[in-house]
């Protein structure tokens, strides 16, 4: 499946990345049932990054004004920069864009954007004892943080069905 652009059709990119997020989301679940921990940390991490890009769309006015100018494609086309960013949802932009969303709906958006940013952490460096190269010292706070963005995931693709 291609995921349509945002410059292209808005609505038909929000459908498939809250489809991508479901898909994700069903991954994750298995992987953390199966002890696959770090495999299931990564695929919650993309399922709510979709849903977060999803979550832009209807609000690209509201992020024109923090994500100002244009960017240019490979392929020499320009496009807004914050369309640029709800395509891309680059994870550097990740915390800015849900703390914005979260000022404008609640819902614990950017608690939930931090721990799926722990959790892509955790993705590649795994558990540390030390707390040093990972936030996580044990398996048990990895597994907590997996069922709580696995729900609130769950909880948004309820009301936002694919």
């Amino acid at each position: 499946m291609e995921v349509t652009k945002p410059w292209i059709d808005d609505k038909k990119y929000k459908q498939d990345r809250l489809i991508e997020a479901k898909y994700e989301a069903e991954l994750a679940r298995r992987f953390l049932e199966d002890g696959l921990f770090r495999n299931a940390a990564g695929k919650a991490f993309q399922a709510w990054k979709a849903l977060l890009a999803s979550l832009s769309v209807d609000y690209i006015q509201e992020l024109s004004k923090y994500f100002k100018g244009k960017r240019k494609m490979r392929d020499g086309r320009v496009v807004n920069y914050v369309e640029w960013i709800i395509a891309l949802m680059p994870t550097s932009k990740m915390s800015n864009v849900a703390q914005i969303l979260d000022n404008l709906l609640g819902n614990n958006i950017e608690a939930y954007t931090d721990i799926a940013i722990k959790l892509h952490e955790f993705q590649y460096n795994g558990l540390d004892k030390s707390g040093e190269i990972s936030r996580y010292t044990s398996i048990e706070f990895v597994k907590m943080d997996l069922e709580k963005l696995l729900k609130a995931i769950e909880k948004f693709l309820a009301s936002s069905p694919p």
